[in-house]
């Protein structure tokens, strides 16, 4: 029986990524997504794997840099060969570094050398690995329960040919959200942080939405932004694109950027589009 005569309804999906990156909490969630988790799996023994697995239950496979046969050349050609979902897990170096150093953890290529040094490695030799990789999740800045809610929009079988789409607002000087896909500036809106009796308020509440509805450069914003994102969703829908973030900035993610969010998620929502919406600075002080 070959690959093709075993495919699946749902593809397989290899989790690759660097070590103390999140790999062992992504295929966790995807265990509680449904699938059929296989950690630490020897490459040589893949195309058994592939041959043998329950065609009603996806599997997930773990590959990192202490799988026996690592070579990511030949993941990268299974992945291509099962028609499998390559994903890799990231994070910020000095991230890593302390992660590391507060479990007291030895890095896998680091050996009698410091942890920075196996890092660099495991940089260098997976990097391939990341370009091939879709999706790509950046670990550096966010929780498990954000990793949980981006699993979920990627590989959540129910959701399969669907598109979820999340709406986030935020600040720019907080720095970008690592995990958009589409971000939007509304600067140029008037700000609401210059009126004293509105400022300490936020972007859902009427006074403030008030105001900057009073801006004439609204309206004809979000039509603009509407007929721009439209088409771009179902192209996104029938190219297989699962999970899709849109972040709208400000200055401060308060006022304006939540205020827009509000709007397009309620326009989402209106085109029958899993929306959620999320306000990534709105509390901050």
């Amino acid at each position: 029986m070959t690959s093709h005569d075993t495919a699946q309804k749902t593809p397989p999906v290899f989790v690759t990524g660097l070590s103390g990156a999140g790999l062992s909490s992504a295929l966790k969630i995807l265990e509680d997504l449904g699938y059929e988790v296989f950690d630490n799996f020897p490459i040589p023994l893949i195309d058994s794997l592939m041959e043998d697995v329950n065609a009603d239950k996806p599997v997930a496979l773990g590959l990192d840099t202490r799988t026996r046969g690592f070579n990511p050349q030949v993941i990268i050609q299974k992945a291509q060969q099962y028609t499998a979902r390559l994903l890799f897990i990231t994070c910020d170096e000095a991230i890593l570094q302390k992660r590391f150093t507060e479990t007291r953890r030895r890095h896998p290529l680091a050996a009698d050398r410091p942890v920075s040094a196996g890092i660099k490695r495991e940089l260098a030799m997976l990097h391939p690995l990341k370009m091939a990789a879709d999706p790509v999740i950046d670990t550096t800045d966010i929780s498990i329960h954000d990793l949980k809610r981006l699993m979920g929009g990627h590989f959540e079988q129910s959701t399969r040919n669907h598109l979820t789409l999340t709406i986030l607002s935020f600040g720019f000087k907080n720095g970008l959200p690592r995990e958009a896909d589409i971000v939007m500036d509304v600067r140029f809106l008037k700000n609401p942080h210059w009126e004293e009796d509105i400022r300490a308020k936020t972007g859902q509440d009427k006074t403030v939405q008030a105001f900057i509805a009073k801006d004439k450069s609204l309206k004809p914003f979000i039509e603009n932004f509407k007929v721009l994102l439209e088409p771009l969703l179902e192209r996104y829908r029938l190219e297989g694109k699962s999970y899709l973030t849109i972040a709208i900035g400000c200055t401060g993610g308060k006022h304006r950027s939540v205020y827009v969010s509000e709007m397009m998620g309620e326009w989402a929502k209106s085109l029958n589009i899993s929306t959620s919406v999320e306000h990534r600075d709105m509390n901050r002080v």
